[in-house]
């Protein structure tokens, strides 16, 4: 599995959303009639669309990133793994800050790919939403508009363990838990996040969450190419 690829050549990443405006009576009438308009498909018995709004960070329309944490290799050994975060409650500051690091001459090598898990479904359209959304051009690695789905830079650690089942759905917990890899839910769990973040204050902790999730990312790579995890000393948080 992956034999040809290289560590060096992926760059690991993860966001945290939260709702753009944290209760759903504090929406303008406007935005609450259309998450309204939004969200009826998904209604199940006995719940209101309100219950449905602790889930609004999950659409980039209603949410907003308050962390991007990324990860890489340093050598093709996989002997250095480096950690950059950028946590912001200024999301359009944030995304700016994202852009030009992708934007420098080492992550504008042609043979780069961005890795998430579940990120062709969740993190890569919503950055690329909400920078629209804050007025940002996108970078190069995010514009595959036109392109053929092998053509984008793109690596989904969820859709390499699917092995063509298209309907499989695997959490980051989950494969960790399978693949003897330390979890990275250990703290706090996305759907804490938008407490933590409007009621205790924390981007700290939602940062560190944040770059475990990466690690973990990182970790289930590492096993998918055969080798050896990495060890807390490996690990260089910038």
């Amino acid at each position: 599995m992956l034999n040809n690829a290289r560590l060096s050549q992926f760059l690991f990443l993860d966001i945290e959303t939260v709702p753009e405006i944290y209760k759903f009576e504090s929406l303008p009438d406007k935005k609450r009639a259309l998450f309204e308009k939004k969200v009826q498909y998904r209604l199940k018995e006995s719940q209101t669309v309100e219950d449905l709004y602790e889930q609004a960070g999950i659409w980039a329309e209603f949410g907003k990133i308050i962390v991007i944490s990324l990860g890489f290799f340093v050598k093709d050994d996989g002997s250095e793994f480096r950690l950059k975060s950028f946590a912001s409650d200024n999301e359009k500051e944030l995304l700016t800050d994202f852009s030009n690091l992708l934007n420098t001459k080492y992550f504008q090598r042609k043979d780069l790919k961005l890795c998430a898990h579940n990120g062709k479904e969740f993190d890569f359209p919503y950055i690329a939403r909400r920078m629209i959304i804050n007025g940002l051009t996108l970078p190069k690695q995010l514009q595959v508009f036109g392109k053929k789905p092998w053509e984008t830079p793109f690596c989904d650690t969820m859709e390499l363990w699917r092995f063509g089942d298209y309907k499989h759905y695997t959490s980051l917990e989950l494969l960790t838990h399978i693949l003897g890899i330390p979890s990275p839910k250990e703290d706090i769990s996305g759907k804490d996040v938008a407490r933590v973040y409007y009621e205790d204050k924390d981007l700290e902790r939602i940062k560190k969450y944040c770059e475990n999730d990466v690690i973990a990312i990182a970790q289930i790579m590492l096993r998918y190419m055969g080798k050896d995890l990495l060890k807390n000393d490996q690990i260089i948080r910038k």
